[in-house]
C-alpha cells in the first residue's frame, strides 16, 4: 500500500470518517441573531401601541440578561431575551385580534410557558 501524506490510496483515514460523520441526535441551532437585534428591537417596541408598558419590561429584561452574560461569558442570555421579544411582537397582531373577538381567554397560557415548551 502506497502512503502518500495524511491518507492512504484507496482507503479512507480514520480522521477523514470521523469528520465525516453526522450525529443522528443533532439539535437544529437557533437562527443567528444579528448583533443589532436588539437596537432594532427596542425601535420596534417603543412605536409600538403598547410601548408604554414594553419599553421598560424590556429593558428590564435586558439589564438581567447583560448581567447573567457577565457572570456566565455567553451569549445566550441576550439572545433568549431578544427571541422572547420577537415572539411577542410578532404575536401581538393575533392577540389583538383575539380580545377584539370577546372570546373567553380565561383558560390561556402566560407566554414564558408556551415558549418552554418549543424548545
Amino acid at each position: 500500500m502506497e502512503v502518500r501524506g495524511a491518507r492512504t490510496v484507496g482507503v479512507r483515514t480514520c480522521l477523514e470518517v470521523a469528520m465525516s460523520a453526522q450525529p443522528d441526535h443533532a439539535p437544529v441551532p437557533p437562527a443567528p441573531i444579528a448583533p443589532t437585534a436588539a437596537a432594532q428591537l427596542l425601535a420596534q417596541l417603543r412605536v409600538s401601541a403598547r410601548a408604554e408598558r414594553w419599553v421598560p419590561a424590556f429593558e428590564q429584561d435586558w439589564s438581567r440578561a447583560l448581567e447573567d452574560s457577565r457572570h456566565s461569558y455567553s451569549l445566550t442570555p441576550l439572545h433568549d431575551v431578544v427571541r422572547a421579544w420577537l415572539a411577542r411582537l410578532d404575536a401581538a397582531p393575533a392577540v389583538d385580534a383575539f380580545l377584539a373577538s370577546g372570546r373567553d381567554d380565561s383558560d390561556g397560557v402566560g407566554l414564558a410557558d408556551a415558549l418552554d415548551g418549543r424548545r
